[in-house]
C-alpha cells in the first residue's frame, strides 16, 4: 500500500480493525514509505543515493502529496500553500535563534532531577500479630491501594480472574476493581511503554512482568523512557509507576528464564528506585511506599520465600526507601544480604553461634542505599561479608564492598578483607543439581565468616 497518502491508510486500517472486531483475526499492514533524509546528522544519503532518486523520492514527500491533492480539490490555494510554508520555515528559524541565543547550563546542575523528594513512609494497611504470606501481604496491600486510590491502575500478563496471576499476587484485584485491572498481552515492552504513558499523565500504574528475566523485551523502555524522563525534562515529567515481579532461584526447575536475580544491571541505570523484600511485612510497607513515590520503583519479590507463613509483629513499621534493617546483633562479623540470601545468611549465622558471633543487615532497599546501618555495622565488627544471589561481576555486591573499601570512614575499619559469596559467573541450570551448585549456600557463608576471622 502507498502510505504516502494517509486517507489510504486511514480506509485500510478501517477495514483491519473492522475484520478484528468481528473476530477475524490480525490483519498486517505493509506500508512503502520514504526517509526523506539522512540516517542521522552524521550521515549524507547522497553518497549511496543517486539525486535523480533523491529528487523523485522529495516529490513523493506525504505532506506535498497531500497539499497537491488539497489544491486540486480545491480546497487549498497555491498562495495559500507557500503561506504555509513560510510561516513554518520562519518558526523553525526562530526556535533555532531562541536556542542559540540560550545560556549554556552549568555543570552544577547535571545531577539535578534524578529523582524526586522521597516519600515519608507510613506504616501498611497490614494487620499485624498474626501470620502472613509474602504473596498474601502483597495481595492485601494492593486491594486497599486500589479500593483508596483511583489514579491506580494493574496490567500484566494473565493477572485478571479467575487466574490472578501466576502467583496470586492479583487475586480478586479485577472481579473488584475490572475498570482499573487488566490483561496484558504477552509483551514486556508494551507493559513497561504503557506503564510510561500512564504515569506521565496522571495515572499510578503498578504493572507486573511475570517473571524478572523477561525484562529483556522492555529493556529499551525501562532504562531508555522510564529511567530517563524525568531527568531530561528538567523534573516537569515525573513518573509515579511500580514495575514489580518474581525474582531469584532457589526453587528447582526454574532455570535460565524464570531464576534470574538481576538486580545490579537494573540499579546501574539512574533514575530508578529499587527494593527487595525478604518477609511479608517488609514486602507490604515496602510496597506501601514505593506506592507514594514519585519515580518509578522496580519492586523485586523472592520466588523462594513468595509463601512461606511468617508471623509479623503486632504493629508493622513502615519502611522508607533506602532503610536496611539489622535482622541479628552481633560483635564478630557484620554479613550483608537482601532477599533470598537472607535465609542463608541466618542459617549460618545460628550454624556459628558460640564460635563467631554475626550481624546480619537486611540491606531491602538496592536504589537507594542504606551506608549508614552498614557502615555502623562495619565500625563495630570490623569484617564484611557480603552474600548476593546475583551474578559476581559488576555485581552490587562488589558496589557494597567499593564503597565500604572506599570510604574513609569504613575503611579504616577492616581487620580483615571484605569477602563476596555470589553465585558465580554463571547461569540457573534446569537440574537442580546445577542450580543449587551455583547458588550462595550456607556452607559457603560459613565458610567466608571464618575466613574474614582468621586472615
Amino acid at each position: 500500500m502507498d502510505a504516502r497518502h494517509p486517507d489510504r491508510v486511514y480506509e485500510a486500517g478501517k477495514v483491519a480493525v473492522e475484520k478484528a472486531r468481528k473476530g477475524g483475526g490480525p490483519t498486517v499492514l505493509w506500508c512503502e514509505l520514504d526517509r526523506l533524509s539522512s540516517h542521522t546528522s552524521s550521515d549524507d544519503h547522497r553518497v549511496y543515493r543517486t539525486q535523480e532518486d533523491i529528487d523523485a523520492m522529495m516529490k513523493r514527500d506525504p505532506i506535498v502529496v497531500m497539499a497537491q491533492e488539497l489544491i486540486k480539490e480545491g480546497h487549498l490555494t497555491e498562495k495559500d500553500w507557500e503561506a504555509m510554508q513560510d510561516e513554518i520555515r520562519d518558526s523553525v528559524d526562530q526556535d533555532y535563534i531562541k536556542a542559540e541565543e540560550s545560556p549554556d547550563p552549568v555543570a552544577e546542575e547535571v545531577l539535578d532531577h534524578l529523582y524526586g523528594d522521597l516519600p515519608t513512609p507510613e506504616p501498611p494497611p497490614l494487620e499485624g500479630g498474626r501470620k502472613w504470606r509474602m504473596v498474601d501481604a502483597l495481595n492485601h496491600v494492593f486491594k486497599v491501594a486500589l479500593d483508596k486510590d483511583k489514579r491506580i491502575v494493574f496490567f500484566g500478563e494473565d493477572i485478571e480472574d479467575p487466574k490472578g496471576g501466576v502467583f496470586k499476587l492479583t487475586d480478586g484485584l479485577s472481579t473488584a476493581h475490572p475498570d482499573r485491572v487488566f490483561n496484558s498481552p504477552l509483551a514486556e515492552a508494551t507493559i513497561i511503554g504503557v506503564a510510561c504513558g500512564l504515569a506521565c499523565y496522571g495515572m499510578r500504574p503498578v504493572f507486573e512482568l511475570q517473571f524478572i528475566d523477561f525484562v529483556g523485551p522492555g529493556w529499551s523502555q525501562l532504562v531508555n523512557n522510564i529511567a530517563t524522563i524525568r531527568w531530561r525534562s528538567f523534573g516537569e515529567w515525573p513518573c509515579p509507576c511500580v514495575i514489580y515481579a518474581p525474582y531469584g532461584a532457589y526453587l528447582p526447575g526454574g532455570s535460565l528464564w524464570h531464576s534470574q536475580a538481576n538486580e545490579a544491571p537494573i540499579a546501574h541505570f539512574p533514575g530508578i528506585r529499587v527494593m527487595i523484600p525478604s518477609n511479608p511485612q517488609d514486602a507490604a510497607a515496602m510496597m506501601w511506599t514505593a506506592l507514594a513515590a514519585d519515580d518509578p520503583t522496580v519492586f523485586l519479590i523472592p520466588k523462594h520465600l513468595f509463601r512461606m507463613q511468617i508471623d509479623t509483629p503486632e504493629q508493622v513499621p513502615a519502611v522508607g526507601f533506602g532503610e536496611a534493617v539489622v535482622l541479628r546483633e552481633g560483635d564478630d562479623v557484620t554479613i550483608v544480604t537482601w532477599g533470598n540470601c537472607t535465609e542463608q545468611a541466618l542459617e549460618a549465622a545460628e550454624q556459628l553461634d558460640g564460635e563467631i558471633s554475626c550481624e546480619i543487615v537486611d540491606v531491602r532497599s538496592i536504589v537507594p542505599f542504606d551506608f549508614e546501618t552498614v557502615a555502623t555495622s562495619l565500625e563495630k565488627t570490623g569484617r564484611l561479608v557480603v552474600v548476593q544471589e546475583d551474578s559476581e561481576t559488576c555485581s552490587f555486591g562488589q558496589t557494597i564492598i567499593q564503597k565500604m573499601a572506599s570510604d574513609e570512614r569504613t575503611w579504616g575499619a577492616f581487620i580483615s578483607a571484605p569477602q563476596l559469596v555470589s553465585k558465580p559467573d554463571v547461569h540457573i541450570g534446569f537440574n537442580p543439581i546445577y542450580e543449587y551448585a551455583a547458588l550462595p549456600d550456607t556452607e559457603r557463608v560459613v565458610a567466608a565468616c571464618r575466613k574474614v576471622m582468621t586472615d
